[in-house]
């Protein structure tokens, strides 16, 4: 047990050293979109799923804004500078319109 904490900790603080504060910001709001999918997977299994086309709403839209911040992160590495291109701008540029989409689509869905 000692290991897995000496190693988790190494790694806590190789990522507060080394990771940008963008990637970091990214990283909080990826943790945010697991959250509130886990929190909306509680809720519908402990109170029901009486609207179920609000739960897939909600529940994929958790898990599309996961997918979107991912790429964002990918595209905004510095060190995957090589293998995408165009500037961070236009990264964080086509984020914001694949949520727009994502967001016109869910609150058609509702209802």
């Amino acid at each position: 047990m000692a290991a897995a904490t000496h190693i988790l900790a190494g790694l806590a603080r190789d990522y507060a050293a080394v990771t940008p504060q963008r990637l970091k910001v990214i990283d909080t709001y990826m943790v945010f979109c697991v959250a509130v999918g886990l929190i909306q997977l509680a809720y519908c299994v402990l109170a029901g799923s009486f609207p179920y086309n609000a739960f897939l709403a909600g529940f994929g839209s958790a898990v599309a804004c996961f997918v979107f911040a991912a790429s964002l992160r990918m595209k905004t590495n510095p060190k995957n500078a090589g293998q995408f291109a165009g500037p961070p701008e236009a990264a964080f540029a086509e984020f914001v319109f694949c949520h727009i989409a994502l967001h016109f689509v869910v609150s058609h869905f509702l209802g």
